[in-house]
């Protein structure tokens, strides 16, 4: 089974940034679709941004232009920058790993953002 680990979250006053990281385990990350979700208080598990294993990526509307998603294959490893931070992306964030066609489909623990002053 494969273990997702996120680190990063923390608090954050508006405009400012993080980087959250999560690393993985097993050797299928070099041909999963990697991607980032979050879930606010109050509401459903929204996905913020994904890429492909070639590399495609693609960005809920809320965020581009702000979010950055990348992965590091040899490091087994993604990661999400986030900048122009805003009170509304206060959540907790969640990687996810999956290889289409097959019934992996990993999460991770979760970690907390805050974005307050």
């Amino acid at each position: 089974q494969v273990q997702l680990v996120e680190s990063g979250g923390g608090l954050v006053q508006p405009g400012g940034s993080l980087r959250l990281s999560c690393a993985a385990s097993g050797s299928i990350f070099a041909i999963a679709v990697i991607g980032w979700h979050r879930q606010a208080p109050g509401k459903q598990r929204e996905v913020v941004a994904t890429i492909t294993s070639y590399g495609m990526t693609n960005y809920a509307d809320s965020v581009k232009g702000r979010f950055s998603i990348s992965r590091d294959s040899a490091k087994n490893t993604m990661y999400l920058q986030m900048n122009s931070l805003k009170p509304e992306d206060t959540a907790i964030y969640y990687c996810r790993m999956v290889v289409v066609g097959t019934s992996n489909d990993s999460w991770g623990q979760g970690t907390q953002v805050t974005v307050s002053s």
